[in-house]
């Protein structure tokens, strides 16, 4: 095997064959771990002979790409255009132009949208973007706007089986949007395993183009009163603790019922909401077909195929008329969704599409202080090169599902754009490499899908991220997170004037201690009790509080010595403060720090040690903000970003 040939093999591919650790040490990854990449992504270059017809693979497939991205007023590059080549551009609205394409480039054009381009005997998608993403401050028009961020599942009101849904987010941000909140963030709402409700991780899911129907209320698509009638006088038990296996089970048993019913009084008759469900289902097409059909599949026919596109009907109903509640309360942004970086494998998203994804490779992370062996998430995403072949048609049509029903979407892992860390099925993670993403195409179809939907696109960019991604990203207009308990400068934290005017600042996130719990030093207990505590934490931590009071003092939002540990009702209300005075266009502040609870949703690196994705509130949704903590916190935020 020539050593040197597949390190050029991977290079060609986007393979990172050198790089740098997180300790800014150079690492180089082994010919047989390249080996194995390559092979995944079907280009063997083991046996003679291979290593040149993956080449030639590789340049064949980007020579004649189906869809190009521009921008708007620049000139674009197209490889394969010698001299002058006579073409004919169709816009979007079917206006069309005579060009003359010279230089290997396409001329400027002004007019944004996806357009086709006629030359020689080839037509190919020209997806024009405008510059940058519409932004926070666009909308915003010089305000500072403020939300908050939820565990839709959290919320609690009466008749939900268990799970917070829709209609509790919508008690929720009606009393949000009287106090002047102009977004409310949501946790992943993909459509997970309803034949398993087991796997109940946001993050994990079967399916990024379709929702999950627990999260929803089928009043929204069939009227209060029936719904109540099938729900009867049973009532489940008031648990502090989702338990997703029953609780699961109950709501999709309600839903059988009253799909049930609906086939009986409303399909077999052509009833309005009939109608309406035929709409959604032809609207949908394969892609919504092929889900029902593999849900279907994987029920064993205990439940017929229409059975599953009601569910999604029900799901989509009910978040279309969230969103547009919250935006009739007068929120300017409402819903923001958030875009897992990944899928589950075995989900219906792969299964209805295979070959648009990585095969026998898994997404993680490299070695770092905090994971000295690396991460393997068990989680795959698309294949650059089938993106390329494919026209970016399954990006466009998650970021555009994303969008459907929201103001703005949170992109998980947003250095996904641009590179993944991946590990070969079997292998250790430390044995991974990074892979390369066309982020410049990518980065244009935001950009365009943004100003379509009116939406605000936010990049998490938590953690070890090259300056490069983040300079990318300003440029782009896509706003980064600034979270509390990251912004520091050596050992103290940086004041707000000294935070981002482009991202989002936020006190803390599902993965994180709430602040209450920070300043308790819950957390620490917490990991003590799993064996995972580090030696000295009790200590640092004390430091920590003295140095975060300091900020806070300084800031002018607290005052006096810091309080005790058993005393964070006052921290929180500092961290708020001091978040609201920050120069991001955006502050959201988690439903938990608004209350002042202890508990955080998710502890990373956990499974069944910790409640995850389980807690909700014990009032209702409609009552929550009325508490005199959580207003006089709200008081804080309007008052700050009036």
């Amino acid at each position: 095997m020539n050593d040197a040939a597949v390190r050029q093999l991977a290079q060609q591919a986007g393979i990172a064959v050198d790089w740098i650790d997180a300790a800014g040490q150079p690492r180089q990854v082994s010919t047989s771990c390249l080996c194995r990449l390559l092979d995944a992504l079907g280009l063997p270059c083991e046996r003679p002979g291979e290593l040149l017809e993956s080449s030639k693979r590789l340049e064949q497939a980007r020579a004649n790409p189906p869809l190009v991205t521009a921008t708007v007023g620049m000139p674009t590059p197209m490889a394969d255009l010698d001299g002058e080549v006579p073409a004919e551009l169709v816009l979007e609205d079917g206006w069309r132009q005579s060009l003359l394409l010279r230089d290997r480039r396409i001329p400027p054009i002004a007019t944004a949208g996806y357009h086709k381009l006629r030359y020689a005997d080839r037509e190919v998608t020209l997806a024009v973007a405008p510059p940058r993403c519409l932004t926070v401050g666009e909308i915003a028009e010089g305000r500072r706007l403020w939300g908050i961020g939820v565990q839709l599942y959290s919320l609690r009101r009466v008749g939900d089986c268990g799970i917070g849904d829709t209609t509790g987010l919508r008690a929720l941000g009606r009393l949000a949007a009287e106090s002047g909140a102009d977004a409310i963030a949501v946790s992943p709402t993909h459509s997970l395993f309803p034949s398993d409700p087991s796997r109940y991780g946001p993050y994990s899911p079967s399916n990024r183009l379709f929702l999950n129907p627990l999260l929803a209320d089928p009043a929204d698509a069939l009227g209060a009163e029936r719904v109540t009638a099938a729900l009867g006088a049973d009532a489940l038990p008031d648990r502090p603790l989702i338990d997703w296996g029953e609780d699961a089970r109950a709501k999709f048993a309600l839903f059988r019922q009253l799909y049930d019913d609906f086939a009986r009084h409303d399909l077999a008759h052509g009833t309005a909401p009939a109608a309406g469900f035929r709409s959604f289902v032809g609207e949908g097409g394969t892609a919504l077909e092929r889900h029902a059909q593999f849900e279907a599949a994987v029920a064993a026919g205990s439940a017929p195929l229409d059975y599953f596109l009601f569910l999604q009907w029900i799901a989509d109903t009910s978040f279309a008329r969230a969103q547009a509640a919250l935006r009739h309360a007068g929120m300017r942004i409402g819903l923001l969704s958030d875009l897992a970086i990944g899928l589950d494998p075995a989900g219906s998203e792969v299964g209805a599409d295979p070959g648009h994804f990585l095969t026998g490779l898994s997404i993680g992370a490299p070695p770092d202080a905090f994971n000295p062996a690396g991460q393997d998430w068990g989680l795959t995403s698309f294949s650059p090169q089938e993106l390329i072949a494919s026209g970016f048609d399954p990006f466009i049509a998650t970021v555009r599902a994303a969008l459907r029903h929201a103001g703005g979407v949170r992109i998980d892992h947003a250095m996904g754009l641009m590179r993944l860390w991946l590990v070969p099925h079997g292998a250790s993670p430390t044995e991974g490499a990074y892979l390369s993403y066309p982020m410049d195409d990518l980065m244009r179809l935001l950009a365009l899908e943004s100003h379509r939907h009116r939406a605000v696109i936010i990049g998490e960019d938590l953690g070890t991220v090259p300056p490069e991604f983040r300079r990318r990203c300003r440029a782009l207009g896509m706003a980064g997170m600034d979270v509390l308990w990251f912004e520091r400068d050596g050992q103290g934290f940086l004041p707000p004037a000294r935070w981002r005017d482009d991202a989002v600042a936020m006190t803390s996130t599902h993965d994180l201690p709430t602040v209450a719990g920070w300043w308790q030093g819950a957390d620490l207990e917490l990991r003590r009790g799993l064996g995972t505590g580090k030696q000295g934490d009790r200590e640092e931590r004390e430091r920590e509080r003295t140095a975060l009071w300091q900020a806070f003092d300084k800031a002018g939002v607290a005052k006096g010595a810091p309080p005790p540990p058993g005393d964070a009702a006052t921290a929180v209300d500092a961290a708020i403060a001091f978040v609201a005075a920050t120069p991001d266009p955006l502050a959201l502040v988690p439903l938990e720090d608004i209350i002042g609870t202890v508990e955080q949703p998710n502890l990373p690196g956990t499974v069944n040690e910790h409640p995850n994705w389980r807690r909700r509130f014990s009032r209702p949704a409609d009552e929550l903000l009325q508490e005199p903590a959580a207003a006089r916190r709200l008081g804080l935020l309007q008052r700050a970003r009036p």
